[in-house]
């Protein structure tokens, strides 16, 4: 006769919550044995790990998310409106993300309640899909958009100190559960494999700093960036109109950079896409000249580009996801903006002391548009020295005819040729000690094109001279770059930091310890008593 009776375990609600989130077993746990389930979680902490490098890919490359809308628009403008394909793919790719760390945290939490492991099927298909997903963007990048590897590491100048300092806290506060493995664990050799790896990882976090450099690390600060409108304010107005313009001189702009091309009768106007998406992004093109394919600007007269509507597109396809942020009043001006002439822009930079850089869009060794442009420049008698000019091919040609003009070099072996110091690049091109070292010459260093404060911030550190950006709105008014530190300070920071976590982890392993001797104590003394409990 049994005298007494072994009750059921009851499960709690977080046990019911995850086992079934993880494994789809709601009721009691699964009796079966387990196959694989420690390959699944070092699968499903990989993805993990995978979703979230992509995810800060994505997050990096915002600044250049124009880039990748102006390819996709490219390839396909015979079916479909520009459109922002990249904040579909950023919320793809975070809902991806979050998917997988939930499922990650809720295997950390089963293994701490002590249940077993037991991936779904569905999980482990949703897991290869992410892994697909995540391939394909890396491989488009790879591919397509190489560059902006070099703004992933470039971004590591910014977020390195932060990354190290969050990784210190996970290992923290996942040394409870690598404890209690170990002490658990009965095989001599698998507790101390763990055990080597989880302090291998450590060192390696723990050190890490001694390798990390930033240009934000520093005892004084540089002077801040001036600002260079890139085709004026196109976050607040349709770029390359008088709006655009009118809205970046409120921003206090030094210089406009806009695009040049030249009409079918000899007038300069504003316009950047030429060639097979010549007026097609942003104007009405296809409503006004519904039967007729204009592929250059030699095509069209100015009085026909003068009938075109420039800003509607603006607020229909809102391409910065700012027009929520415009007034009724600030909406119906933009569309109603037309195709600027040449000189109508030079009036509004004499005005405003404003300086203006110049991009000659279908500029050619055999073209005329660079001609007539420097004759419109001059007509309009604005200071030569505001007149800052970048195309190259007729760059002789411009010095004889107007030598008043500043020349700006997009190579700096063609600047230091021809005895220039303006150089005007890639922000990713240049690294702190070649931006130290030109600025030590006398040499005026723009970067373009600068959308994220982070990225402002880091390059104000660096010592740019100025900045080419389309979001002058949000640097107008920053006094301090987002973060700054000296050396001795982050020193004192990080290694507090980590003598903290290693007195917090070896606290966790003394009471793990501990515990695990009371569990094994109570269990010593269950067995000693069982044959007492039955008859």
């Amino acid at each position: 006769m049994r005298i007494g009776t072994e009750m059921p375990e009851q499960d709690w609600a977080c046990q019911k919550c995850c086992r079934g989130l993880y494994s789809c077993y709601w009721g009691q746990r699964s009796n079966r044995k387990q196959r694989f389930a420690c390959f699944w979680f070092a699968i499903v902490s990989l993805v993990s790990l995978l979703a979230l490098f992509w995810m800060y890919v994505c997050l990096v490359a915002l600044n250049d998310h124009d880039d990748v809308n102006w390819k996709a628009f490219s390839l396909l403008m015979k079916w479909i409106n520009w459109f922002n394909w990249f904040m579909v793919m950023v919320i793809i790719s975070a809902l991806l993300t979050i998917y997988c760390c939930l499922l990650l945290l809720f295997a950390l939490f089963q293994v701490a309640l002590g249940e077993p492991l037991d991936l779904h099927w569905l999980h482990k298909a949703l897991l290869f899909l992410v892994v697909i997903v995540i391939a394909v963007g890396i491989t488009g990048i790879s591919t397509m958009w190489e560059r902006e590897w070099a703004t992933v590491r470039l971004s590591l100048q910014a977020t390195a100190p932060f990354l190290q300092l969050g990784a210190v806290v996970a290992l923290t506060l996942l040394s409870w559960l690598v404890f209690q493995r170990v002490l658990m664990t009965r095989s001599a050799v698998s507790r101390r494999l763990t055990l080597l790896l989880f302090v291998v990882v450590s060192i390696a976090i723990f050190l890490c700093p001694l390798f990390i450099t930033s240009p934000c690390l520093l005892e004084k600060l540089p002077p801040r960036p001036a600002l260079v409108g890139h085709r004026g304010a196109p976050m607040l107005a349709p770029e390359n109109t008088m709006m655009s313009f009118r809205r970046g001189v409120e921003c206090g702009l030094i210089a406009f950079e806009t695009d040049v091309q030249l009409s079918k009768n000899g007038v300069p106007f504003l316009l950047h896409d030429n060639k097979g998406q010549f007026l097609l992004r942003t104007t009405n093109v296809n409503e006004v000249y519904k039967d007729q394919k204009y592929y250059s600007s030699s095509q069209v007269t100015w009085k026909e580009l003068q009938t075109l509507n420039a800003g509607k597109w603006f607020i229909k396809s809102d391409p910065f996801g700012t027009v929520a942020s415009l007034s009724e009043q600030e909406v119906a001006e933009a569309q109603n903006q037309s195709l600027p002439a040449l000189s109508e822009l030079l009036e509004l930079a004499k005005e405003h002391n404003v300086s203006v850089v110049f991009d000659m869009k279908n500029d050619s060794p055999d073209s005329n548009d660079t001609h007539h442009t420097v004759q419109a420049i001059l007509r309009s008698n604005i200071s030569a020295d505001l007149v800052l000019w970048l195309p190259p091919i007729h760059r002789a040609y411009v010095k004889k005819t107007a030598p008043g003009f500043r020349h700006v070099y997009a190579d700096a072996t063609k600047m230091f040729n021809e005895s220039g110091n303006q150089l005007n690049i890639r922000y990713s091109e240049l690294g702190t000690e070649q931006i130290h070292e030109l600025k030590s010459r006398n040499i005026s260093v723009n970067l373009w094109v600068v959308n994220e404060p982070w990225l402002f911030s880091l390059l104000w550190c660096s010592g740019a001279s100025s900045v080419t950006t389309n979001a002058c709105h949000r640097f107008k008014d920053m006094t301090e770059p987002v973060w700054r530190l000296s050396p001795s300070t982050y020193k004192i920071i990080w290694i507090s930091v980590d003598v903290g976590s290693l007195v917090v982890m070896m606290a966790i392993f003394l009471l793990q310890r501990k515990l695990e001797s009371r569990d094994r104590t109570v269990r010593r003394n269950e067995n000693e008593l069982h044959p007492f409990l039955h008859e």
